[in-house]
């Protein structure tokens, strides 16, 4: 059995507002928080209740949609609904399970929320379940067992997983990869730079060498973290 997911419903258009709504009242899963057209009064439940899917117009008066989720986007999943096609290429660089057009029918729209349930059940937390990560990146998602990543890369926007097969791009922050990663596992050794402790091979002064060889610099700010390892 589906578990109940808690949504809301954002669009500058009260027809289509009601609509979704509508909509989403014969879907017995979904648990509507919020319908209407205010962004502010939307972030305000965002930051007040456990959301799990937004249904989302791009065209917003106040915020745009993809402001807001630049906002949200590690906390949240989107549903777009939108009557311009040419948006869905700036959308998906989020966590966009799916963009509508308008006019939305109600089969288009169950379509679309079967679509999430699917994407709960394949891509759920990877450290719940096993040694797995799972990130976005060229509109798909890769799952990467923990155990092959050699490091990770922080590149401005983007982080570059180095792992033994292959290197995967992905617009995610070091922050927010640590945090999906078996802490005990994984650390950060520099403002650029996350390792596996399973794949040093040598510590020598301000470097780590990898396993593969690589050799990666400590920063200054880690070089006591560093210490914590060889002492213990």
């Amino acid at each position: 059995m589906k578990k109940k997911i808690n949504c809301i419903i954002l669009d500058d258009e009260p027809f289509a507002v009601k609509l979704i709504a509508d909509y989403a009242s014969k879907v017995p899963q979904l648990n509507v928080l919020y319908a209407d057209s205010d962004v502010y009064k939307a972030i305000e439940v965002l930051n007040r209740e456990t959301v799990d899917l937004i249904f989302l117009d791009i065209q917003m008066p106040q915020l745009t949609g993809i402001e807001l989720m630049q906002l949200f986007n590690q906390k949240h999943n989107f549903i777009i609904i939108s009557a311009y096609a040419e948006y869905a290429l700036d959308a998906f660089q989020f966590h966009v399970v799916d963009f509508l057009l308008k006019p939305v029918t109600f089969n288009r729209f169950y379509q679309s929320v079967e679509k999430y349930f699917r994407w709960q059940e394949t891509f759920q937390p990877a450290e719940d379940t096993d040694n797995s990560l799972f990130v976005k990146a060229d509109r798909k998602h890769y799952k990467i067992a923990t155990d092959d990543i050699l490091y990770i890369e922080g590149l401005k926007d983007y982080i570059r997983i180095h792992t033994t097969e292959e290197k995967i791009m992905v617009l995610e922050t070091m922050k927010d990869i640590l945090e999906k990663l078996p802490p005990k596992l994984f650390v950060r050794i520099h403002r650029s730079y996350i390792i596996p402790l399973n794949k040093i091979r040598v510590i020598e002064g301000n470097q780590i060498q990898m396993v593969d060889g690589t050799f990666l610099p400590i920063g200054e700010t880690y070089r006591k973290l560093v210490g914590e390892w060889t002492t213990r």
